[in-house]
């Protein structure tokens, strides 16, 4: 005996029925396997609205327009780690701070881990040109020049003398102001 393409789907869908029938008269005892029975239906049929939801939301997303340096120091320091923050301007005029996850960080004359330029302690130059590409748009970069720090560091203050020379503290300053 053969069959066309729709009795066999006609017979197919009959004996789906037929199951789920089944399953609806079976003992209480066998909750655990129409509960799981029950997951496996209703996911063939929410199954379309979670693929339409994945590929609507790329179009809702933001996409950063422009990328600006905001530097903490006017210049950078020789022998240390100084982070490179980078924020983006989104499509929708919001900022947010991007790492190298977003961004392609290089110097010609110094090395980068993550978001921060390793400036060796012998370093010659009086400046170095630090780039910031978008990787997911290669378009958007920026390059800036950025001076080194000429002066050295003062040196830090030994324990000894932070003990014996006590800053007087904010609330103090207050009340003598108010008196």
């Amino acid at each position: 005996m053969q069959f066309d393409s729709s009795s066999q789907i006609k017979f197919l869908f009959m004996r789906q029925e037929k199951k789920l029938k089944e399953l609806k008269n079976l003992p209480s005892h066998n909750l655990l396997v129409q509960f799981c029975d029950f997951l496996k239906y209703s996911m063939k049929k929410n199954l379309l609205l979670i693929v339409l939801l994945a590929a609507i939301t790329p179009l809702f997303s933001q996409k950063v327009d422009s990328i600006f340096f905001n530097l903490y120091t006017d210049s950078l320091k020789k022998g240390q780690h100084n982070y490179i923050n980078v924020d983006g301007k989104l499509s929708n005029g919001r900022w947010m701070p991007l790492t190298s996850k977003d961004l392609q960080f290089s110097c010609a004359t110094a090395s980068f881990d993550k978001n921060e330029l390793i400036i060796p302690v012998d370093f010659a130059d009086e400046k170095v040109t630090v780039k910031a590409v978008l990787k997911t748009n290669p378009a958007v970069f920026i390059e800036r020049t950025i001076w080194i720090k000429k002066k050295p560091d003062p040196p830090l203050p030994t324990r000894e003398e932070i003990l014996n020379n006590p800053q007087p503290s904010p609330s103090n300053k207050k009340n003598k102001k108010s008196n």
